[in-house]
Parts: structure tokens; sequence; C-alpha cells
């Protein structure tokens, strides 16, 4: 399926504007930076960069959490933690870029090409926060078992961390049941018949 090749593509870094060396801007920014971003009157970020960075933060914390843990056999959740907060955080610049190539074919005149090439774009902007909230479910789950089993000083800190990947859960699957309203009919019967 075309779609989900561009998407694919999409998340990886190899459409326009991603994969080409240049640093993730929201990545690179301060945390004042990114806010002032997140508030300005532009289409990114948004929803999804917001989720993105608030799901990292949530790895972060169970990450931090698994670090001071003594029980053995927690090391891998740190690594865990550690290994989905990189990947969720290179996923709120993907979702801006995402975004940026909906806005395009939304631009286009009416039309069939204009109808593929809006099917295609908004099925990366649906890519985009479901792989955040795969990525969040984990991550809620592995705070949850630190908040159990972890070091009890930090408990709170693993609790934030689930809550925060809920939250970002919650943000994700939002925005993607949004994004779908985007998509043809036509899109919309190919994939039920896909399932």
């Amino acid at each position: 399926m075309p779609e989900l090749a561009s998407a694919t593509s999409l998340l990886n870094g190899t459409l326009p504007g991603g994969g080409n060396g240049t640093p993730d801007p929201y990545l690179t920014a301060t945390v004042a930076d990114f806010l002032d971003d997140l508030a300005a009157r532009t289409p990114a970020p948004g929803g999804g960069a917001a989720a993105s960075v608030t799901c990292a933060m949530a790895a972060g914390l169970v990450e931090m959490a698994a670090s001071f843990a003594s029980a053995t056999g927690l090391e891998h959740v740190r690594e865990r933690a550690h290994e989905l907060r990189a990947e969720v955080s290179a996923l709120a610049h993907a979702d801006g870029r995402a975004y940026g190539v909906v806005l395009e074919a939304l631009r286009m005149a009416p039309g069939s090409e204009r109808t593929t090439r809006l099917d295609t774009a908004v099925a990366g902007a649906i890519a985009c926060p479901m792989h955040i909230l795969r990525i969040a479910a984990e991550v809620a789950t592995l705070a949850a078992d630190m908040a159990e089993t972890g070091n009890r000083n930090l408990e709170g800190d693993a609790l934030a961390g689930a809550l925060l990947a809920e939250a970002a859960a919650r943000s994700a699957a939002t925005l993607a049941q949004l994004n779908v309203s985007l998509l043809s009919r036509h899109a919309l019967s190919d994939a039920r018949l896909e399932r």
C-alpha cells in the first residue's frame, strides 16, 4: 500500500525535510524555546509534538527511577526506557513534517490527484501519533512496574511517568482519530477491507 510506505518513510526521515543531516530543531531547542514555538501561530509544533515530548519525559522519568532501583533484574527497564525515549523524541519533528505534507496536499486544486496525495499524506499524519501511542503504552507499563518494584523514594517519579505516558497515549489516539476524518471515502473503504 503506497500510503503506508510513505508514512514509514516519513517516520524514518526519508521524505523531503527529514533525514538531511540537520539536527532536530525540537531536540536542540531550550525548553523555553520549544514552549514558545508550541504557543506560536504556526501549524507545528502542535499536539503531536507535545504528545511526543510528553512521552519522552515519561520515559526519562522511568529511566531515572530505574537507575536508582536496587532490585536485580531491573537494568533492562532502564535500557528499554532509554531506547523508547530516543525513539519517541524523534517523532515530535516527524509529526510536524507529516502535517506539513497534509497542508501541501490540501492546497492543491480539487481532483483525483489531490485526493490521492491527501490520502497518502494523511496516512503519514495518522502513522506518527499511532507510533507515539504504541510507545506511550509501553512506557506506561514500564512506569507502573517501576512504581511497584522500584526504589520507594522514586515511586512518585515512576507514577508521574505513568501518568504522563497515559496523557501522551490519549492525546496521540485523539490526534490519529481526528486525522482519519481527512481520509477520502475510497481510502476508508480500502482500509476496512485490509483488516
